[in-house]
């Protein structure tokens, strides 16, 4: 009956409220006691994070077990760097931090043992040509244009595609985007998978450092989109503004946090 729905809802929704209040009381705690019998029961309760994208990751030529010790070596990160007072919730936090590692253990451990030369560097030309056409024509890049792009052929990018998928895992992240629909240009997608610059956008530091040259509606947005995971036309919903607009301050943010980059890479020490 819609009544016993309509109560059965509130009581789930009763419930996750109590476990989120648990789990922010439980990281506060340990913020001020490091306590680690509190630290192993953050763990424990979130290791089903870890499972999860570990799964995410199977039949990419490495071991399902391999991937969940490494994706619960991201978690312990987590767990550790989580700062509850920034006001995001664990899982968002978490999430990336953990795809972070399994990404760095397949590029220690599957692109340098068993990848030829020739594709490695082919893949990086790819995934920049996939980045500069994705900007330049907002939309996602069809292969004729990537090898015209290249001045390759058609087939030796679908070579290059193709071996990316057997040698390294799929990306998790939304695709490069277009004006059409509600997909966009994504953190990792800018970064490319193939570069060393993903594990520095998930640091802290850097997230926060980033965010400095931000004003108050590009922190929002950065807010809803990459840690609430929020559609741009929610988002432009949401602040009455267009979806157009939504995107334009995107693209603002992902330039900032380039020329970000590109500091931390110039002045390592700092």
């Amino acid at each position: 009956m819609p009544e016993n729905r309509e109560a059965d809802r509130a009581a789930e929704k009763e419930r996750r409220t109590r476990e989120k209040e648990e789990v922010n009381r439980l990281f506060r705690e340990y913020a001020k006691t490091k306590d680690i019998a509190i630290r192993n029961k953050l763990i424990e309760d979130h290791l089903y994070i870890a499972e999860i994208l570990a799964k995410k990751y199977i039949n990419k030529g490495i071991e399902y077990d391999d991937l969940f010790q490494v994706a619960s070596i991201g978690l312990i990160l987590a767990v550790d760097r989580f700062d509850i007072e920034k006001g995001f919730e664990f899982s968002s936090y978490a999430t990336p931090t953990i795809i972070g590692e399994i990404k760095k253990h397949f590029r220690d451990k599957g692109w340098v043992i068993r990848v030829p030369r020739r594709i490695q560097e082919m893949s990086k030309r790819v995934n920049n040509a996939r980045v500069s056409l994705a900007q330049e024509l907002q939309r996602v890049p069809t292969i004729t244009d990537i090898a015209d792009y290249l001045d390759t052929t058609e087939e030796e990018v679908l070579e290059v595609i193709e071996a990316s998928k057997v040698y390294s895992p799929q990306s998790l992240d939304a695709q490069l985007g277009t004006q059409n629909d509600d997909t966009d240009v994504t953190i990792s997608d800018l970064i490319g998978e193939e570069e060393a610059y993903f594990t520095k956008i998930e640091t802290v530091d850097f997230i926060q450092k980033g965010m400095e040259s931000l004003n108050e509606m590009e922190k929002l947005i950065l807010k809803h989109r990459y840690f609430e995971k929020k559609t741009q036309v929610s988002i432009a919903k949401e602040l009455n503004i267009s979806q157009m607009t939504v995107s334009r301050i995107e693209k603002k943010i992902m330039e900032k946090f380039r020329r970000e980059l590109e500091l931390t890479e110039a002045n390592p020490s700092e």
